[in-house]
């Protein structure tokens, strides 16, 4: 007889993974990217070389003193971040939400098979004390 072949069963993590969109995994990925040390070393870095490049050109200073160019980009970037970070934050909220419950329904699964064991146990051990008090009556005979 042939064994068949089961597929394993796909976690909740797995199906979440598979159902998110393109721009799902892009909001992700760029709020782990600003989220990240690296990109608060490089952004550091590039802020510190544009008011280098600024403050040291002899001829063409193109976001002179206050840097209000630089002072655009950024306010851009956080336009712009602050509603993928929060996307990004719902989803999460979203995945705990659904590990939460699946915990909750292996918690309840787990309780019922503890429970039933209990019960087989309690059964068992009827058993042997009924055993054991024929035993001790046949004994008295």
């Amino acid at each position: 007889m042939k064994k068949q072949e089961t597929k394993p069963q796909k976690t909740w993590h797995q199906k979440h993974e598979e159902s998110r969109s393109f721009g799902e995994r892009l909001a992700d990925s760029v709020a782990n990217g600003m989220g990240s040390w690296m990109f608060i070393i490089i952004q550091t870095v590039l802020v510190v070389l544009w008011m280098a490049l600024n403050f040291v050109a002899f001829i063409y200073h193109w976001d002179p003193y206050p840097f209000i160019l630089l002072n655009l980009l950024f306010s851009t970037q956080a336009a712009y971040a602050a509603p993928i970070i929060m996307m990004a934050q719902n989803r999460q909220s979203d995945r705990d939400r659904i590990q939460a419950m699946e915990d909750f329904k292996t918690n309840v699964d787990a309780k019922e098979e503890i429970e039933e064991l209990q019960r087989r146990l309690n059964m068992i051990e009827i058993d042997k004390l009924d055993k054991i008090i024929t035993m001790l009556e046949a004994m008295k005979k």
